[in-house]
């Protein structure tokens, strides 16, 4: 049975980034949320986000305006939330 996974980020992104593609080898559904502060921007993080993104086309939401990423407030990701089975926290 596919699971709906959810992979929120603040402070160990690049672990994040890489764990979210990883969760992907179970066909699970796996959407990523960049919450309270910018993507740090350095190589790491940068291919972490390169496969996320373009290799493995995942979703990347974000509750901070200065990302590049889809915008959700908080109040949505709060009944968002309420859809994953599974939530991991970074």
């Amino acid at each position: 049975m596919t699971k709906k996974i959810a992979v929120f980020t603040r402070d160990r992104q690049a672990e994040a980034l890489r764990m979210s593609g990883g969760l992907t080898l179970l066909d699970d559904k796996v959407e990523v949320y960049v919450l309270d502060r910018k993507l740090e921007d350095n190589k790491v993080i940068n291919k972490h986000l390169d496969m996320v993104l373009n290799m493995l086309e995942l979703p990347v939401l974000t509750n901070c305006r200065d990302n590049q990423f889809e915008y959700i407030s908080n109040e949505e990701l709060a009944d968002k939330m309420l859809e994953y089975d599974i939530v991991i926290p970074y």
